[in-house]
């Protein structure tokens, strides 16, 4: 399995400095709950710095988080779970599962994961999805789109497949359901039907709560304007380096949020 490296992004998309807005992209983030606030605002916080637009739908503690971080997520758009549908159609990709719970894990008033996921994969299988967290946790792959990017650490592998995540398995599966798998891990491995790339770097600090959300909106942003498998290698390799960066100024003491504030920096350094 090849390991990659920064010339195989070389036709990752760099916005061109004639763009107008809505040109380099528009995301939905379908995620959060009354019990996970955060795992979804830190997807939307990295997917901000990279699209034009943000469509952003969670439960309503959340949303109203959201209006009042306008100042910052300028081009942010909170849809009600109601309209979820007409964001869907429009997006150029949609992220699902961040800070979803599963079914045992559900308070009043959260919509129940498993019946939004499948309807909206099972509704709009010609979109372009990145699945994540509390949404792994609740399908079966028979219902993922075809080249969807799946973004799982190594106890979401196993449930979803059945089977222990690694190099060959991640291949497998990656060609029996037609998708993009991204396994997360010490190293990343990220397979699609055709090909497979690991990704080597980071450190223990990136084994803090909410890094696997800034990867899954970093991946997802960068799916809106590039082929799935370029996005989720990319997106991969882009967030180690970022840590790595990270850990050279303070060790391991760094959280998501200062992740998901490195990560720009990180794509200037490396594409501008």
């Amino acid at each position: 399995m090849t390991t990659v490296t920064k010339n195989d992004l070389k036709s990752l998309y760099i916005p061109p400095s004639d763009s107008h807005k809505g040109q380099n992209g528009r995301l939905l983030v379908i995620g959060g709950s009354h019990l996970f606030h955060a795992a979804s605002l830190w997807s939307l916080k990295v997917a901000s710095r990279i699209v034009d637009m943000v469509y952003y739908s969670s439960v309503d503690e959340n949303n109203q988080i959201v209006l009042a971080m306008k100042k910052e997520f300028r081009d942010g758009i909170i849809v009600p779970r109601g309209k979820v549908d007409e964001y869907t159609a429009e997006a150029d990709c949609i992220l699902i599962g961040p800070g979803l719970p599963r079914p045992e894990g559900q308070e009043a008033g959260d919509n129940d994961t498993k019946e939004l996921t499948t309807r909206l994969l099972t509704s709009y299988k010609t979109k372009r999805w990145v699945i994540d967290g509390g949404s792994l946790q609740v399908i079966s792959p028979d219902i993922i789109p075809q080249n969807a990017i799946v973004t799982p650490h190594h106890k979401e592998f196993e449930r979803l497949f059945q089977k222990k995540g690694n190099e060959k398995t991640v291949a497998e599966m990656a060609k029996r359901n037609n998708c993009i798998i991204l396994l997360k891990g010490s190293t990343d491995y990220v397979c699609s039907k055709e090909r497979c790339f690991k990704v080597t770097g980071g450190n223990p600090g990136m084994t803090k709560g909410g890094t696997g959300d800034v990867l899954a909106g970093l991946v997802a942003a960068l799916a809106c304007k590039n082929e799935p498998f370029l996005a989720a290698y990319a997106g991969s390799y882009i967030n180690k380096k970022a840590g790595d960066a990270l850990y050279k100024r303070v060790g391991p003491y760094f959280n998501a949020s200062d992740l998901a504030d490195q990560i720009p920096k990180t794509m200037y350094k490396l594409f501008l």
